[in-house]
């Protein structure tokens, strides 16, 4: 898998989750052929919302997920199997290259910091959303 940029995507993040970020999953996976995406989240839920799409459901699980009104530093201490915390983790052991999270900006950014680690050189971690 080498030549695949392998993604861990946070199903649980976002006010519409697991439902589009699923199909956001999909619409990728369907226009880059070297793209390999770790699906992280509840299995029962991911495996459901993928059932309804054309695409390999069998990825990873978690039994937690972090809300958007939890605090950020707490949540990442105490949540330990959360998408969140499970995909960061995926990162730091280098089983991926990227996150992709539509939820906690706070929990990403503490998660960010606390479990992958900063770049050498960098002070203060960046928050560079997309806004439409």
């Amino acid at each position: 898998m080498a030549d695949y940029v392998k993604v861990a995507l946070d199903i649980m993040g976002g006010d519409n989750a697991p439902e589009e970020i699923v199909k956001g999953a999909v619409l990728a996976l369907n226009e880059k052929d070297n793209l390999y995406i770790y699906a992280v989240g509840k299995e029962d839920v991911v495996k459901q919302e993928f059932a309804k799409h054309t695409y390999d459901t069998s990825r990873l699980d978690a039994t937690e997920v972090i809300e958007t009104s939890e605090p950020p530093v707490m949540a990442i201490r105490k949540k330990k199997d959360s998408s969140i915390v499970k995909a960061m983790n995926m990162v730091k052991d280098k089983t991926c290259d990227a996150v992709v999270s539509a939820g906690s900006s706070g929990a990403i950014l503490v998660g960010g910091q606390v479990i992958v680690g900063r770049i050498k050189g960098v002070e203060r971690p960046p928050l560079a959303p997309v806004i439409p």
